[in-house]
Protein backbone atom coordinates (compact mmCIF):
# COMPACT_ATOMS: atom_id res chain seq x y z
CA UNK A 1 0.00 0.00 0.00
CA UNK A 2 1.61 3.52 -1.01
CA UNK A 3 0.36 6.47 1.01
CA UNK A 4 0.52 10.23 -0.37
CA UNK A 5 0.33 12.77 1.87
CA UNK A 6 0.27 16.19 0.61
CA UNK A 7 0.06 19.04 2.98
CA UNK A 8 -1.72 22.20 2.10
CA UNK A 9 -1.11 25.90 3.85
CA UNK A 10 -3.76 28.98 4.25
CA UNK A 11 -4.06 30.46 1.04
CA UNK A 12 -2.68 27.39 -0.81
CA UNK A 13 -4.00 26.26 -4.28
CA UNK A 14 -3.78 22.32 -4.80
CA UNK A 15 -1.79 21.83 -7.76
CA UNK A 16 -4.12 19.93 -9.64
CA UNK A 17 -6.39 22.58 -9.31
CA UNK A 18 -4.39 25.40 -9.72
CA UNK A 19 -4.62 25.57 -13.80
CA UNK A 20 -1.38 27.45 -15.16
CA UNK A 21 1.60 28.59 -14.43
CA UNK A 22 1.59 31.92 -13.93
CA UNK A 23 -1.25 31.32 -11.60
CA UNK A 24 0.45 29.01 -9.16
CA UNK A 25 3.61 31.15 -8.97
CA UNK A 26 1.52 34.17 -8.33
CA UNK A 27 -0.53 32.71 -5.71
CA UNK A 28 0.82 29.45 -3.81
CA UNK A 29 2.96 30.15 -1.54
CA UNK A 30 6.62 28.43 -1.63
CA UNK A 31 6.46 24.86 0.21
CA UNK A 32 7.59 25.42 3.92
CA UNK A 33 4.42 27.54 5.53
CA UNK A 34 5.42 30.88 3.56
CA UNK A 35 8.53 30.35 2.97
CA UNK A 36 9.87 32.50 0.53
CA UNK A 37 6.74 35.34 1.60
CA UNK A 38 7.39 37.79 4.05
CA UNK A 39 5.81 37.61 7.38
CA UNK A 40 4.31 40.42 8.42
CA UNK A 41 3.11 41.15 12.02
CA UNK A 42 -0.96 42.03 12.59
CA UNK A 43 -2.39 44.63 14.66
CA UNK A 44 -5.80 45.21 15.41
CA UNK A 45 -7.90 48.04 16.83
CA UNK A 46 -11.11 46.91 18.49
CA UNK A 47 -12.94 49.94 18.85
CA UNK A 48 -12.42 53.35 18.19
CA UNK A 49 -10.50 55.10 21.20
CA UNK A 50 -8.95 52.19 21.79
CA UNK A 51 -5.03 51.41 20.95
CA UNK A 52 -4.63 48.71 18.46
CA UNK A 53 -3.15 45.10 19.66
CA UNK A 54 -0.50 42.86 18.52
CA UNK A 55 -3.73 39.60 17.04
CA UNK A 56 -0.62 38.02 15.30
CA UNK A 57 1.33 37.04 12.35
CA UNK A 58 1.51 35.70 9.06
CA UNK A 59 3.00 35.86 5.42
CA UNK A 60 2.11 37.52 2.51
CA UNK A 61 3.46 38.81 -0.71
CA UNK A 62 2.49 42.25 -0.55
CA UNK A 63 0.57 44.51 2.44
CA UNK A 64 -2.23 44.52 0.68
CA UNK A 65 -2.49 40.87 0.74
CA UNK A 66 -1.57 41.09 3.80
CA UNK A 67 -4.51 43.18 5.10
CA UNK A 68 -6.82 40.84 3.36
CA UNK A 69 -5.47 38.03 5.10
CA UNK A 70 -5.47 40.05 8.47
CA UNK A 71 -9.23 40.68 7.78
CA UNK A 72 -10.07 37.28 6.90
CA UNK A 73 -8.50 35.33 9.58
CA UNK A 74 -8.05 37.83 12.66
CA UNK A 75 -11.26 39.63 12.36
CA UNK A 76 -13.81 36.78 11.09
CA UNK A 77 -16.31 38.02 13.59
CA UNK A 78 -16.15 41.54 13.15
CA UNK A 79 -13.89 41.94 16.07
CA UNK A 80 -12.05 45.04 14.31
CA UNK A 81 -12.66 48.60 13.08
CA UNK A 82 -9.23 48.11 11.96
CA UNK A 83 -5.96 47.06 10.78
CA UNK A 84 -2.40 47.22 10.71
CA UNK A 85 0.34 45.28 9.18
CA UNK A 86 4.15 45.65 9.51
CA UNK A 87 6.36 43.53 7.49
CA UNK A 88 8.53 41.99 10.63
CA UNK A 89 11.61 43.10 9.17
CA UNK A 90 11.04 46.64 9.63
CA UNK A 91 10.14 45.96 13.80
CA UNK A 92 13.25 46.90 15.73
CA UNK A 93 13.13 45.72 19.20
CA UNK A 94 15.32 45.88 22.34
CA UNK A 95 17.23 42.85 23.82
CA UNK A 96 15.84 41.44 27.40
CA UNK A 97 18.86 40.21 28.33
CA UNK A 98 20.12 43.98 27.95
CA UNK A 99 16.93 45.36 29.79
CA UNK A 100 18.74 46.42 32.96
CA UNK A 101 21.29 48.71 31.21
CA UNK A 102 18.77 49.88 29.01
CA UNK A 103 16.16 51.38 31.86
CA UNK A 104 19.12 51.66 34.18
CA UNK A 105 19.13 55.66 34.01
CA UNK A 106 15.51 55.93 34.72
CA UNK A 107 16.82 54.82 38.10
CA UNK A 108 18.54 58.14 39.14
CA UNK A 109 15.34 60.11 38.41
CA UNK A 110 13.86 59.76 41.51
CA UNK A 111 11.30 62.45 41.36
CA UNK A 112 9.89 60.78 38.62
CA UNK A 113 8.58 58.29 40.97
CA UNK A 114 5.24 59.14 42.58
CA UNK A 115 6.65 59.12 46.09
CA UNK A 116 7.13 62.43 46.88
CA UNK A 117 4.00 63.71 46.24
CA UNK A 118 1.38 63.89 48.64
CA UNK A 119 -2.79 63.35 47.17
CA UNK A 120 -5.51 65.04 48.58
CA UNK A 121 -8.11 62.51 50.51
CA UNK A 122 -10.31 63.40 48.09
CA UNK A 123 -8.18 61.28 45.47
CA UNK A 124 -9.08 57.56 45.90
CA UNK A 125 -7.80 55.75 43.28
CA UNK A 126 -4.54 57.00 42.04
Amino acid sequence: MNISIKKYYYGDIPEETAGGNELKNSIVPPSGGGGGWPLWEVFIRSKQGLDHKHAGSLHATDATMAIENARDVYTRRQEGVSIWVVESKYIHATNPDEAESLYEPANDKIYRHPSFYDLPDEVKHM
